[in-house]
């Protein structure tokens, strides 16, 4: 991975997005203000995040997390951004389990005040494992840690999985499921294709992409298994950490009906790909954390499920991340941040391994 600028994201102006927050705070408590606000660096692609302060005596918190839609004129990296459904997500969540789901303060959807719609909740104080440059590389917090506390870590995080699957009713998250017909899982990688369709409406295909649907059909799984809610975006870039429990489980917009392993297997993979690129640039990486034989072994040991068609879910989730990385590419050829490039699969950061998941070489 190279240390060049990181993409841009949105064209919304920090100072005019702080001042007409200020605006709509007042609005919820007359007299507040908006100050010391930041946008966090290293991770993040998508919905845009807003860390500031409430300067008012009666704020029910004062350190706080604005989740806003993202930019319409920014290139969006999915074609729709429901912010009821994320918050809904949440409330339903810190409802039903014990995970420490930020407290939502404020909904907002009317997009005249901040452009978009958005939310509002509490902050968390902990470390995020980087995206930019990834905790897999040299110099972070987490390389830096002990094998035993990156152990603690993996298997905290696990667990988050474990009850967030084994606590919350399905029928409580029905509007999570996905249009269509049959099960959970034919709805998701149904969904899944429509978005990668939308993706390449109007920029070139990607044959390695479409090898990985075809594969999928291929190797449907004979059961698909129960459904529960599942995160979506499962990784541990998306936990702040006190130390090396998990503080904050956050980012909920890829939220949804479907068997366990769907969120198993991005859980593994996502690591699986910081690690591999990692490899690709000279360093050693973290091979011993989060390796797949240990997550499907401690998930077993909390659930009394064991994984299954884990082939086919790593796959899956490689080629969903493959998917947004398309379009993030696409996105930085829409601002001239790189050429428009010959060969669509080449805008793919792990097109070898995902190639290397359909000829079964990979694992």
């Amino acid at each position: 991975m190279s240390t060049a600028p990181r993409p841009r994201t949105t064209t919304r102006d920090p100072d005019e997005l702080t001042a007409r927050l200020t605006a709509w705070l007042g609005t919820r408590l007359p007299g507040a203000r908006a100050t010391r606000t930041t946008v966090p660096g290293s991770n993040g692609m998508s919905s845009e995040t807003l860390l500031f302060d409430i300067e008012h005596p009666d704020a029910p918190v004062h350190s706080c997390a604005l989740r806003l839609a993202a930019d319409p004129a920014a290139y969006t990296v999915f074609p729709r951004y429901d912010m009821p459904r994320q918050y809904r997500t949440m409330r339903l969540v810190a409802a039903h389990t014990d995970l420490p789901v930020p407290r939502t303060l404020w909904l907002e959807e009317d997009p005249a005040h901040l452009g978009a719609p958005f939310f509002v909740m509490a902050r968390a104080d902990g470390r995020v494992p980087p995206d930019v440059m990834p905790y897999t590389y040299e110099g972070n917090w987490l390389s830096g840690a002990t094998d035993a506390e990156r152990d603690h870590l993996e298997a905290a995080s696990v667990g988050v999985l474990a009850r967030l699957h084994d606590q919350v009713p399905p029928a409580e998250a029905a509007f999570l499921s996905a249009a269509g017909t049959g099960s959970a899982l034919q709805r998701h990688v149904a969904a899944q294709r429509a978005y990668y369709d939308w993706v390449v409406a109007d920029t070139p295909r990607s044959p390695l992409i479409e090898r990985g649907f075809a594969w999928l059909a291929d190797h449907w799984p004979a059961d698909p298994g129960e459904t529960v809610l599942t995160w979506g975006d499962a990784r541990i870039g998306n936990i702040v950490y006190d130390g090396f429990e998990p503080a904050a489980v956050l980012d909920w917009e890829m939220a949804a009906l479907g068997p366990r392993e769907l969120d198993l297997g991005w859980m593994i993979y996502l690591h699986r790909f910081f690690q591999d690129l990692t490899e690709g640039s000279g360093q050693r990486g973290l091979p011993g954390f989060l390796r797949r034989d240990a997550v499907e072994s401690r998930y077993a040991r909390l659930t009394g499920h064991t994984p299954r068609d884990m082939e086919f879910h790593t796959l899956y989730a490689a080629l969903r991340h493959a998917v947004v990385m398309l379009r993030v590419a696409y996105r930085q050829v829409h601002f001239g941040e790189v050429p428009v490039p010959e060969d669509a699969d080449a805008l793919i950061l792990h097109r070898d391994s995902l190639e290397a998941m359909i000829e079964g070489r990979y694992w």
